[in-house]
């Protein structure tokens, strides 16, 4: 598979891993576009100031690296994995009272290290971890993937067949993922989960995130079960069921907050009469895989896993945020879409995304968030219940005439 990793010192290999860019002079002389492949295979376009970003970000990764190895050497190895650091989640570490001093302390730690970024080389085994992913798959036979994979092989539903429809439209040109190999792969781990629960299946934009969870886990089983526990622990449960109303409510909560969060902001876009969900709905399905660059889609992911998807409204109002004075100055719908897009792809620095995410967003808790989908809920389900009526009605019509 793409980036299979050797069993070397892991100093050594986060080196190996994260290679300087370094455009030609006529680049460096010229301000065109140049083209590179990110750590995970994917094809980059930008200028040399780009390039000179991304090398910035790559040393902070080293950098960072150094840290976790530091942390290692004086708390012992995996010292991040123990059940008790592993119990803050979000902000639950203050109701764990009879939590030692030592365990709190760590996760007090685990938590501002996972923020500034986990280290590619131990990106799966922290996320397997701190994801729930690892104490899902316990629960079941050893064999259940492979016993999944082989029991469903061959069985044609509605899903399957849409996903051998969008396997050559998942990230194509990638060397590995658009390749007979990594098709055949993402397709057992979509299918394989289509059948685990019925009431998901399949819907477009999980092939997008089992591709990159692919990518970072190195094997299918534990992108399976990287994917299981996102779907059915740490996202909202209806996000990707057939009426998708788990999304259409975090859409209305988005909107919401960003009336609260950026008011400027919300007030000139309402006037404009520009609904959010015309580019946030892609980064709730896709969890910003097919709008963010690699590594800072990677790095939201980081504390998703660990903090939850409230992870994914910090990262959509940074967005919107950073361009505040720019997003104020349009007056049409496609200046909106063109600046939001435009900056997303361009967004090479996590740091830059993260720190307005985190630093001048404000907090929010997953208690609140529950609390808001809740109050959306029944708007959603009524325009559903609305929509379902009128295509009944239209059917009805055309049968009659």
């Amino acid at each position: 598979m793409f980036g299979i990793q050797g069993k070397r010192d892991l100093t050594t290999e986060l080196q190996s891993q994260i290679p300087i860019l370094r455009p030609s002079i006529h680049a460096r002389r010229a301000n065109i576009v140049v083209k590179f492949q990110d750590l995970y295979g994917f094809t980059v376009e930008g200028n040399v100031d780009d390039v000179n970003v991304l090398n910035e970000v790559r040393e902070k990764v080293r950098n960072q690296g150094r840290v976790w190895w530091g942390l290692e050497a004086s708390k012992g190895a995996d010292w991040y994995l123990q059940p008790d650091v592993l119990l803050i989640g979000d902000g639950g570490i203050a109701l764990k009272t009879s939590l030692k001093i030592s365990a709190l302390s760590n996760a007090i730690t685990l938590k501002r290290l996972i923020r500034k970024g986990i280290p590619p080389v131990l990106r799966p085994k922290v996320w397997f971890s701190i994801s729930g992913a690892e104490k899902k798959k316990s629960t079941v036979p050893e064999s259940y993937y492979g016993d999944l994979t082989k029991a469903v092989d061959g069985m044609v539903t509605p899903a399957t067949r849409q996903i051998d429809h969008d396997l050559p439209r998942t990230f194509p040109g990638h060397p590995w993922l658009d390749t007979p190999e990594g098709h055949a792969a993402l397709r057992r781990v979509l299918v394989g989960y289509s059948f685990r629960d019925s009431d998901v299946g399949y819907c477009q934009g999980l092939n997008y995130v089992a591709a990159l969870l692919l990518l970072v886990m190195k094997t299918e089983e534990d992108a399976f079960w990287m994917l299981a526990v996102l779907l059915e622990n740490v996202l909202v449960r209806d996000c990707y069921t057939t009426n998708l109303s788990g999304c259409h409510v975090e859409q209305r909560v988005f909107k919401d907050l960003l009336a609260q969060k950026c008011p400027r902001i919300a007030t000139h876009l309402d006037n404009m009469g520009f609904d959010v969900s015309l580019v946030a709905t892609e980064w709730f399905l896709c969890l910003f895989s097919k709008s963010l660059p690699s590594e800072t889609t990677l790095r939201v992911w980081d504390v998703l896993f660990y903090e939850g998807a409230k992870v994914l409204f910090h990262a959509a109002l940074a967005i919107f945020k950073m361009k505040e004075n720019e997003l104020l100055m349009t007056h049409q719908v496609g200046d909106v879409i063109n600046i939001i897009q435009t900056t997303s792809h361009q967004l090479f620095d996590p740091d830059e995304l993260l720190t307005v995410a985190f630093e001048k967003i404000g907090s929010m808790t997953t208690n609140t968030l529950s609390k808001q989908r809740k109050k959306q809920e029944p708007a959603v389900m009524a325009e559903l219940d609305q929509r379902v009526r009128r295509l009944n009605s239209l059917e009805e019509s055309g049968k009659s005439t």
